[in-house]
């Protein structure tokens, strides 16, 4: 999107403008208002698998002033009309239409009434109404009425005047005759403040209008005359008495002296709940009588099925979790509301969905949302909407030790806040891993005993001279005598060659092999498994099992047999060459496509309208092929069709140059697979790690030579390179996660990625787990949609868990989770935690085992005191936790910045009793899969389990992925023991370790520097004290340098002269700026956040140019990310590709990356590059902003959203969201992305792909 969302809608045009605009056919347009001062209709390309825009219409300029058009969106029922609101004072009516344009080609057309009117002519119209709105619009929907009256649409408007106490209802109205935007009238009821207002759904000109406690039925089918039917209590009994409507309530007319605007008042949700301890009752927490009004926080009308004239159905939320569903009727006497019901409690939403089929979608502010099945009278939950925002602080560390980092997160807030592990790539629940017995393993695969069996059978493990069969279920026994592979050799392939009869692939031969019923209840009734043999006169290289056929080939000479299998006798087969042909070039791999590609399985892949449903082939008029991988080097598509000759169909050619300078037996194909999406392509895994699709240069789904029916095409007929990416430096294997041609795709190398099948180009996730050798499919009753790794000599069962956005595990902690430290010695973590309902103590530090979320041990702050920051330092031999507190309630500062007369509290809490994770907790096999009951002959005879699934008891959303962080009581818990602690003028928001003797706090406006007698952590001494003219919100130490943080002058740089104890301010910052947090990368760099959303790089100036004597830093470059960065992490980061030169001196340093985590629940990873590589990739992102494929679809000016708010004259930080859709392009694409001409700028220099790929791989592979 590359801006700031405001506010979103949808645009219902499936079923309108067919054959005008190609692009948007059967399709809804999603409408978004953002900072770029544009109202952006997009659709969504599902062959480029993301939004592009139609049009973005100008509303304004770009930015967030309160009086630029762009803060609220409304549409119309009908969606002709959408409504965009500034924040105060104006709004404007835009009618949105497909009109032809001389040429032929729909356009998006647009006209546009502002109010008050821009121009003179249309203000002297209007002027004996209000002209002007004179107020802060809160909210704006637009309600139906019959469409004969003079106004049409009518939009309906929340406004809070300035001074005014209430909040008034106003109806404007465009004046069909007059083509301007009427004022209607205003309506305003004595009583709560109203804060919303909701049309009812097929009952034109009624509306309820929400207010505080309750809510009003409003007729507006007379716009100029607005009365309330009936009010509706949400305090008491759900539906009250109905009022008597006087004269005055129809409308009120406010002169315009009276009308002002006033601002919104933004309130803090956090400390208000944290004020109000029954802040989730419905009573009164000193009396039960005195009733808290409620407030409907979300609500959604339910889709009719079909439609049903007069009837409507409401489900809203209320601010305690109450879920209620109000039904309303209408008859000749008016609107009635029918029937009302209790259904469930749950979380607050917002916002609230009513899909089909009664499904419930609910969002939660700062928590996870949730999925419900709507039953009788109550709410089923079936799902779970990951939301890690906000992220409050995070640390960084190689937990299992898979050699890349994964981070522990502070999300959410009370009573939702929890504890993440952020990891990268998709997530795999791990089910059972063996005893480390299966060294040289060099094959495996699962088998089915018939094609239409819905679980495996067998597992075939190969090793260098033995092979073995498992059987497949609760416990996997040997069977390999019941089967009748050959045991004492490699297998090469092997396969289901017809239902009940499997094949053996080994370098002398092919077996084909009767089970017995000992190996599966369907096989034959004899004892021992009936086989047959085929031997060729060479050794057999590579070969593949098809359905009723069987491929190998041979090397020197280079032969290709395709064998057949027929039924002599009873419990009797036979194998026989139909085809026997010499080739020019070895082949190196072979894939059969599966027989049910061809069927029905494409084309339920396929979305609703998409095209290539209708493009799909027939069912029995493909012919028999196969794609093999040669020597030349080369991909070939062979046909198998009975009765016809062994000839190539299509033959892709690997190029030297496209295999970047590889030598030529690195680019020789590894693993070839067919894939069938959208349409077909070839995948060629290589043997130097690289990783190519290859397209036909048709443009149709299928081209004619698959078909029977077809003349046989010359050899002149090739496939197309159309991308290629680098996987690693081991040969690239290939592994669908199921049997059918569309299936995503396992693809190994140094380490697991999983393909998107259906994806334009080529796109992958890394996988999160060990690299691996083999891996296959199992599929089983217990384990329907396993994985099968061989990995560090042992064999892993996960699970990929599919259908989430993150790959993030949950532990609900209880409160709020502040501030979160990863302690190496223990292998815990340790977590401040805020907002916790316990009489005793709202605060505490706690000792989390980060492997099921156990509560190890706990420091409880006193009453009334919070924990504000934490941090381990090294006293001496000893660890210890330094923790900075609040003692008052009150805020730290004040609104100017300065530091509000508080106490605070420096606490040291002593490590050395920090346990360790009991080992009963370390190690919980999965409850399905019970060791207990394994035989003796199982591999998995000694399981080192992975942790189950636990459910949260005290969660109202719990997930499959949540953890409880009480599974053991606090009182069981071990203490955290506190060494000595001193009190502070003010609130100690800031700790960090100093040069491995020294602790600093920042208390206020005041830098402390504590001592150690004899390093000795009970005898704390102050050393130091200095001080800045406002708060100080962060301290970070490098060396011999402090930066501190504070919330308008920004950084600042000190250094500490031990011999004249003294704290002597070195650098400052150039501007004034609210400090988020900050990282020291040495003693002169640093990078700082600020809370307008940008991110920045100061070091100090080398030049002494300035006769001031306050040094000021340089700012390096800058970021704006649009989102308020709350921690700032440094991590290692070594972006050299394995196959790169290790003497090159540029690429063996390990580098300083930058993790940032934001309030809006994003990951920001900044990492350095060399002068060349910036320049480089600059001029990539140049071209990329600003061509139609990859721009900023909400219209933004790319370069001007990303430096908003900083130095013009500051270098940028290049966007790794937007170059990254370099790699998402085709060959071709990505041709013409270099050679795009940049408006306003002369001759550019000429870019190779190559150059940028290797850049841009180097860092994509290192990140993933």
């Amino acid at each position: 999107m590359f801006g700031i969302i405001k506010d979103i809608g949808v645009l219902q045009w499936h079923s309108r403008h067919v054959g005008l605009i190609p692009q948007i056919e059967h399709k809804d347009l999603l409408v978004v208002l953002s900072d770029s001062g544009k109202l952006s209709l997009l659709y969504f390309c599902s062959e480029m698998h993301r939004f592009f825009a139609i049009a973005n219409i100008e509303l304004s300029k770009p930015g967030n002033l309160r009086h630029h058009l762009g803060r609220i969106l409304a549409i119309d029922r009908e969606s002709n009309f959408v409504a965009v609101s500034s924040y105060e004072d104006k709004f404007a009516l835009i009618h949105v239409s497909v009109s032809q344009s001389g040429s032929g080609r729909g356009i998006i057309s647009e006209k546009k009434y502002f109010y008050p009117p821009e121009n003179e002519e249309d203000s002297r119209i209007i002027s004996s109404s209000r002209t002007s709105i004179r107020g802060t619009i809160w909210t704006m929907r637009f309600i139906s009425i019959p469409q004969d009256e003079e106004y049409y649409p009518v939009l309906a408007m929340i406004i809070n005047r300035k001074g005014s106490d209430v909040n008034d209802l106003s109806l404007f109205g465009y004046d069909t005759s007059s083509c301007v935007v009427d004022h209607i009238s205003s309506y305003s009821e004595i009583g709560p403040l109203a804060l919303d207002i909701s049309e009812i759904p097929e009952m034109f000109g009624f509306a309820l209008l929400l207010r505080v406690g309750d809510a009003l039925l409003l007729d507006l089918r007379n716009p100029r005359n607005v009365c309330c039917i009936r009010r509706i209590s949400l305090t008491t009994s759900l539906i009250g008495e109905r009022i008597t409507v006087e004269d005055s309530c129809p409308g009120l007319d406010v002169d315009d002296d009276v009308a002002a605007c006033a601002l919104l008042e933004l309130r803090d949700s956090a400390n208000n709940i944290m004020k109000d301890d029954g802040y989730m009752d419905i009573d009164g927490v000193d009396s039960r009588g005195n009733v808290k009004p409620r407030i409907i926080c979300s609500w959604s009308w339910e889709p009719p099925e079909p439609v049903r004239r007069g009837w409507a159905r409401l489900l809203f939320c209320l601010d305690d979790g109450e879920f209620h569903i109000l039904e309303f009727t209408l008859d000749v006497e008016g609107v009635k509301l029918y029937t009302f019901e209790y259904i469930d409690r749950s979380l607050p939403c917002r916002p609230l969905f009513w899909m089909k089929n009664r499904m419930i979608i609910g969002f939660v502010e700062m928590g996870d949302g949730m999925i419900f099945k709507l039953g009788d009278r109550r709410l089923f939950h079936k799902s779970t909407i990951q939301n890690v925002a906000p992220i409050l602080d995070l640390a960084i560390a190689d937990y299992h030790g898979e050699k890349q980092d994964q981070m522990f997160a502070c999300c959410g807030m009370s009573p939702e806040g929890s504890l993440r592990v952020l990891r990268n790539g998709v997530n795999v629940d791990r089910l059972l891993k063996t005893e480390a017995i299966y060294q040289g393993v060099t094959g495996l695969w699962t088998l089915r005993m018939k094609t239409t069996d819905a679980y495996h059978s067998f597992l075939v493990l190969s090793f260098v001279e033995e092979t073995r069969i498992l059987s497949v279920g609760l416990s996997f026994n040997d069977i390999s005598d019941a089967v009748g592979f050959q045991p004492d050799v490699c297998t090469l392939a092997c396969g289901l060659v017809a239902d009940g009869l499997l094949v053996q692939i080994y370098s002398k031969g092919v077996k084909v092999c009767l089970p017995t019923v000992y190996a599966h209840p369907e096989g034959a009734p004899l004892t021992s498994p009936i086989c047959t043999d085929w031997y060729p006169a060479i050794t057999i290289s590579v070969g593949a099992v098809g359905h009723n056929i069987v491929v190998v080939a041979t090397s020197n000479p280079c032969c290709l047999y395709v064998l057949g299998v027929r039924s002599s006798t009873s419990y009797r087969y036979e194998l026989y060459a139909t085809h026997h042909v010499q080739l020019q070039y070895e082949v190196s791999c072979i894939s059969i496509p599966q027989e049910d590609w061809r069927h029905d399985n494409v084309a339920l892949s396929c979305g609703e309208g998409d095209d290539i449903c209708n493009n799909s082939p027939p069912k029995a008029n493909v012919r028999k092929f196969a794609v093999i991988g040669t020597h030349r080097p080369s991909v070939e598509l062979i046909s198998l069709e009975p009765g016809e000759a062994l000839r190539v169909l299509t033959i892709g050619t690997i190029s030297v140059n496209n295999a970047f300078g590889a030598p030529m037996s690195g680019c020789i194909p590894e693993n070839v697979r067919f894939v069938a999406a959208e349409r077909f392509y070839i995948l060629a895994g290589l043997r130097n790690g690289m990783l190519l699709r290859f397209e036909s240069e048709a443009s149709d789904y299928l081209p004619g030579f698959f078909y029977k029916d077809s003349s046989i095409p010359s050899i002149n007929t090739f496939l197309q390179l159309i991308s290629i990416r680098r996987i690693g430096i081991t040969p690239v294997l290939l592994v669908p996660i199921h049997d059918s041609a569309n299936a995503d795709i396992i693809v190994l190398s140094d380490r697991p990625w999983l393909l998107h099948a259906a994806r334009h180009s080529l796109a992958y996730s890394s996988i999160s787990f060990l690299s691996a050798s083999h891996v296959t499919p199992v599929s089983s009753v217990d384990c329907p949609n396993g994985l099968l790794f061989v990995a560090e000599s042992c064999l892993h069962l996960v699970e990929l868990v599919h259908g989430k956005r993150l790959n993030a595990q949950k532990f609900s902690i209880g409160g709020t989770p502040r501030k979160v430290l990863y302690h190496n010695e223990s292998r815990t973590l340790l977590v401040l935690r805020t907002g916790l309902s316990g009489a005793s103590s709202s605060s505490d530090i706690v000792q989390v085992d980060p492997q099921n979320g156990v509560l190890l041990s706990r420091y409880k702050c006193e009453p009334g005191e919070t924990a504000k920051c934490m941090q381990i330092a090294k006293i001496g031999n000893d660890q210890v936790l330094i923790v900075g507190t609040n003692k008052s309630a009150g805020r730290p500062m004040m609104s100017n910045g300065e530091a509000e007369s508080i106490k605070g509290r420096l606490i040291v809490l002593s490590l050395e009793a920090v346990e360790s994770p009991r080992e009963s907790s370390s190690f919980i096999p999965a409850s399905s899969f019970n060791p207990s009951s394994s035989h003796s002959g199982s591999p998995f005879h000694e399981i080192v389990g992975y942790t189950t699934e636990e459910f949260s008891s005290n969660s109202l959303c719990s997930s499959p992925d949540e953890f409880c962080c009480n599974q053991i009581q606090a009182e069981m818990a071990g203490q955290l023991r506190s060494l000595t602690h001193a009190i502070l003028n003010g609130a100690v928001l800031a700790v960090c370790p100093y040069l491995d003797r020294y602790v600093l706090a920042a208390a206020g406006n005041t830098i402390y520097v504590f001592g150690f007698t004899n390093e000795n952590p009970h005898r704390m001494k102050k050393c130091a004290v200095g001080r800045t003219r406002f708060t100080i919100t962060c301290l970070k130490t490098f060396a011999s340098r402090i930066a501190v943080g504070d919330c308008r002058d920004g950084v600042l740089f000190y250094s500490y002269n031990e011999s004249h104890r003294k704290l002597e301010l070195i650098y400052s910052d150039p501007a004034h700026r609210l400090v988020g947090d900050i990282a020291l990368l040495n003693c002169e760099t640093a990078v700082v956040s600020d809370r307008r959303g940008s991110i920045s790089v100061l070091s100090c100036t080398r030049l002494e140019v300035s006769e001031s004597p306050q040094k000021n830093l340089a700012v390096n470059c800058s970021f704006y990310m649009g989102e308020t960065a709350m921690s700032i992490q440094k991590a290692a980061f070594r972006y050299r590709l394995p196959f790169d030169d290790d003497t090159d001196p540029v690429l063996e340093t390990v580098y300083d990356c930058i993790v940032a985590s934001t309030m809006l629940g994003s990951l920001f990873v900044m990492i350095p590059l060399t002068s060349e590589e910036h320049q480089l990739l600059q001029d990539v992102q140049e071209r990329l902003s600003v061509h139609p494929l990859t721009a900023p679809v909400l219209g933004n000016d790319h370069a001007e959203f990303r430096q908003r708010g900083t130095p013009s004259v500051a270098p940028p930080i290049l966007d790794g969201d937007m170059l990254v859709q370099f790699l998402e392009l085709t060959g071709e694409q990505q041709q013409a992305i270099l050679a795009h001409t940049l408006p306003g700028k002369g001759p550019q220099k000429s870019l190779s792909v190559f150059e940028v790929l290797r850049t841009l791989e180097r860092v994509h592979y290192a990140l993933n």
